[in-house]
């Protein structure tokens, strides 16, 4: 006995069927996969890791863009004050060469400066302490750069007296890479400035 066939048009419909099912199961696959890949792609712009001067990573949730660089920036600003400022015998060539990566020309000319002046030559000579006590900064957007002023203070141990001083210090801060140790932020010091240095008194001080 003979197998009957099939309706042509019974099977031209099953073929039709099966291929826009599979057509609208890829679509669909496709949808969903966009969908995880968006929310991924949110959820990482809305965290971000922040390294402390100690060079901790640090996983912050932040609320905005904006507060994230604000943390970034002062860190940075943080950082380099104290290598650049922090400084004796033992340890001012290691922490300058830190502190040159976090600025451009403008803080290399600078140390270049002071080297022909004999700043550091005096250090050894004298064997002077600088030590870092406290760094201030104030950020202000300007455009496309941030702008920064910085009040640094800092003594001077010279064995048998210790001075203190305010150093006033501006610039600018440019987005860069990130160069893990180097330049953990992915800032850069512009522009840098020393506006003022003054002795400060114990009445100074207390301001």
């Amino acid at each position: 006995m003979k197998t009957p066939y099939q309706n042509i048009y019974t099977v031209l419909k099953l073929n039709r069927f099966i291929v826009f099912t599979v057509i609208a199961f890829s679509f669909l696959s496709s949808i969903y996969s966009i969908w995880i890949n968006y929310k991924v792609n949110q959820k990482a712009l809305n965290s971000a890791f922040a390294i402390s001067a100690d060079g901790d990573i640090i996983p912050l949730q932040l609320v905005s863009q904006k507060e994230n660089f604000r943390v970034e920036a002062l860190a940075h600003l943080n950082l380099f004050h104290s290598f650049f400022y922090n400084i004796d015998a033992s340890n001012f060539e290691k922490n300058l060469e830190k502190a040159l990566w976090l600025g451009n020309s403008s803080v290399d000319n600078l140390y270049r400066q002071k080297k022909a002046d004999g700043v550091y030559n005096r250090l050894l000579q004298y064997s002077l302490v600088q030590k870092v006590l406290s760094i201030d900064s104030e950020l202000e957007k300007k455009g496309e750069y941030y702008y920064f002023k910085a009040r640094t203070i800092f003594e001077i141990n010279r064995g048998a007296s210790v001075d203190t001083y305010e150093l006033i210090s501006t610039g600018k801060l440019i987005v860069v890479d990130r160069n893990f140790p180097n330049n953990p932020h992915g800032l850069l010091i512009t522009d840098y400035f020393e506006n003022t240095l003054k002795k400060l008194t114990d009445e100074n001080r207390k301001k």
